[in-house]
């Protein structure tokens, strides 16, 4: 059990976040009322489990009273689960518990959160739960807290997980990983975030030591990572206001001392198809409302932007998020490309073909009267599009309409279908998308990895894609969520 140290008045506010209050758990009055009323617990439809006392034994059945209304029922012997004693109210480790069932487990993450308390473990799991709000629990005075402390000498935290990969790589001079798994919406990014920012403060680079609040470049680049990606990756659904539409393994290498030398980004299943379809409520990847709500009136006229309704692939329009500026991001995104060292020409061209793909969605064609072949009879957005992309339009309207293709030795040009055409730019689309997100990891990691040797060990945190189910399910959601099982069952077996 961890034990609470003289606050100052800054951490004061933090602790009731972190520390169980242990003058209202396990008072003798509560035993007592466990012991008479032989208290356990019974399925509910409303609560999933609920407490009752036991009355008395039938067959296969037991007679219980709630404790909620007083109502007695008859319950399947098969689904009483037992009630732990009072003194396991909020405990911090699960694995402590004398009974560990479903409903225990529900029951005590359930009772800490509602105390403010969202991290709770589970052996060697630490389960956390989103309050949807930012908690004062992520300050430098808190990571000051955890730091050189060992796992239970401390209430539950990221930090405190993030502590003991960084003191057993040390210790034992091997590799750690962190897996951060759970649905849509759990928060698996956001911890990820505080990962890195754990790092970063404990294990600065050399020339940052001098003074230990300013973080060298190369930690600030680190955490400056996250919003890029997160502009370029991420996106919002019906559950999730910013869900991560891929997965990232982020490998951050140290050296013999401990400190960090470098970082390297590897991404996977990229939904792309995001990028020229969303579903009802649903938005494409933030960096497409970004752009057109921050750009200014220069930008707009150099990369031929227009008004939301007039792209067909924002399928719903403009979305915004509540209690979020899309203009505002538009220029933390910006900075934190600076940030990380990206040219004027470089960020330039990116948003060339971020207005690119967009306007590939609003070259239209038409079905010929006597045949099946397409026609373009505007090519307005199809000279735009080069325009972007720096291609000929002659050439890029005869590559979709009628493609040259390889017969034996000979190339013969073949007309399309308007079916065929649309299906064409439709994936020149996704295929541009996705080409660019991934130059810009490489990119990122050019940027992180400065030091072209290899660490002597590194930490590793996986933050997997967001496991949901729609309505209606693209091929990539069904990749991502069995990319996920395999994960979760890898993991569990390794553990």
């Amino acid at each position: 059990m961890a034990v609470r140290a003289p606050a100052s008045q800054g951490d004061a506010s933090a602790e009731r976040y972190l520390f169980v209050d242990r003058n209202q758990v396990g008072n003798p009055a509560s035993q007592a009322d466990w012991t008479a009323k032989r208290l356990v617990w019974v399925p509910s439809e409303r609560h999933g489990f609920e407490a009752a006392g036991l009355r008395e034994e039938r067959e296969d059945e037991m007679l219980v009273e709630l404790a909620e209304n007083g109502r007695q029922v008859l319950v399947a012997k098969d689904d009483i689960q037992k009630m732990n004693p009072p003194k396991f109210t909020k405990v911090e480790d699960m694995a402590e518990l004398t009974c560990l069932n479903e409903a225990s487990v529900l029951h005590n993450l359930k009772d800490r959160y509602y105390s403010g308390l969202i991290y709770t473990y589970s052996g060697l799991f630490c389960v956390v739960i989103n309050p949807y709000k930012n908690l004062p629990i992520y300050t430098e005075q808190i990571v000051e807290m955890y730091r050189g402390k060992k796992r239970h000498e401390m209430p539950p935290h990221i930090y405190a997980i993030s502590e003991a990969a960084y003191r057993s790589m040390l210790q034992d001079r091997e590799d750690q990983s962190i897996l951060c798994t759970g649905e849509s919406g759990a928060g698996k990014t956001e911890n990820t975030k505080k990962v890195i920012q754990y790092l970063a403060h404990v294990a600065s680079s050399h020339k940052a030591r001098k003074d230990h609040n300013v973080p060298g470049e190369l930690e600030r680049q680190l955490l400056q990572a996250n919003p890029i990606l997160e502009a370029f990756g991420n996106a919002k659904t019906v559950k999730n206001d910013n869900s991560s539409r891929f997965g990232k393994f982020i490998r951050i290498n140290f050296d013999v001392a401990g400190y960090i030398v470098g970082a390297n980004i590897e991404t996977y299943l990229l939904e792309k198809s995001r990028a020229i379809r969303q579903a009802k409520d649903e938005r494409t990847f933030h960096i497409f409302y970004q752009l057109l709500v921050g750009a200014g009136e220069h930008m707009k006229a150099d990369l031929l932007l227009e008004p939301f309704n007039q792209y067909r692939f924002l399928s719903n329009g403009y979305l915004p998020i509540p209690g979020q500026q899309d203009k505002e991001i538009f220029q933390e995104t910006m900075e934190s490309m600076r940030i990380m060292g990206f040219s004027h020409e470089e960020i330039h061209c990116m948003l060339r073909m971020v207005s690119a793909v967009l306007q590939f969605g609003n070259i239209s064609f038409r079905k010929e009267r006597n045949t099946d072949q397409a026609s373009m009879p505007d090519n307005t957005a199809a000279q735009k599009l080069c325009h972007l992309l720096g291609m000929n339009v002659t050439e890029f309207t005869r590559a979709i309409l009628t493609p040259r293709i390889k017969v034996g030795r000979d190339y013969v040009q073949k007309a399309q279908t308007k079916e065929q055409a649309d299906f064409a730019v439709e994936a020149l689309a996704k295929a541009t998308y996705e080409r660019l997100f991934r130059w810009l990891v490489h990119r990122i990691n050019r940027a992180l990895d400065r030091t072209k040797r290899q660490g002597a060990s590194f930490i590793g945190i996986l933050d997997i894609a967001g496991f949901e189910i729609f309505q209606l399910n693209s091929f990539e959601q069904l990749c991502i969520n069995y990319t996920n099982e395999k994960l979760q069952q890898l993991f569990n077996h390794t553990m």
